[in-house]
């Protein structure tokens, strides 16, 4: 299952391109505008991370910051600001913040922030319960910890990246077409193209050392679409 991140912010340009960004990164994203109703959000769909804004109507990041820090201690937070003084930033990650930008910020960093806390989460999660491990041929998942490896080689995977492999190993030797793919990894409310799962397959395919051109492992199945050989 993808990570779910809930962003709350009112500028709507902000709000979009983070909606679009996180979403081919294959987390699952909910918004809010406002500070209550990302409250209640964050209440009511336990996401794994937040990315606030400090100046928000209704109930301001930092005091959303410290209800929220009242229910759950370990969620990860993310607060975005335009404010960048020192105070400002101390202020909020003694309300509990995990982290703190301000705008404007860098895609790419933030995106590095995002994945590092999520990292952090999952590594705390991880007790003496046994973990469940699924191999196929040269891929070996974790799947509670959503790790991967490849002949032992650690793999550096976008959320999204590891649901999909997962779909494959979990579900080898059998034909899948694009469409059932993005229904099965991306889900009905995702409106993709069969392009986004070319792209998404191509990169899998880097990533476990599949050759382009004669792929062993990601075979693709002329006027069909993808096969997981293991």
């Amino acid at each position: 299952m993808a990570d779910r991140i809930l962003v709350i912010e009112d500028d709507p340009s902000i709000l979009r391109g983070l909606q679009l960004n996180l979403g081919m990164e294959g987390y699952t994203v909910r918004s809010a505008v406002d500070g209550e109703t990302g409250l209640a959000l964050a209440k009511s769909e336990h996401p794994d991370l937040i990315v606030v804004d400090v100046m928000l109507p209704r109930l301001g990041g930092l005091e959303l910051v410290r209800e929220i820090r009242k229910d759950d201690p370990d969620l990860p937070i993310l607060i975005l600001s335009a404010k960048g003084q020192e105070t400002d930033k101390v202020a909020g990650l003694q309300l509990g913040a995990d982290d703190y930008m301000v705008k404007p910020f860098g895609l790419k960093e933030l995106l590095a922030r995002i994945e590092a806390l999520l990292r952090r989460r999952r590594a705390r999660g991880e007790g003496a319960a046994p973990k469940v491990l699924k191999k196929a041929g040269v891929v070996e998942l974790d799947l509670d910890a959503r790790r991967a490896t490849v002949q032992g080689r650690p793999l550096e995977l976008t959320s999204r990246e590891f649901d999909l492999l997962a779909w494959f190993v979990t579900h080898p030797d059998r034909v899948y077409s694009r469409e059932q793919l993005m229904e099965a990894v991306w889900g009905s409310r995702y409106f993709g193209t069969a392009r986004t799962v070319d792209n998404f397959i191509a990169r899998l395919r880097a990533h476990i050392g599949d050759d382009a051109e004669s792929p062993r492992h990601l075979e693709t199945v002329r006027g069909i679409g993808y096969r997981f050989n293991p």
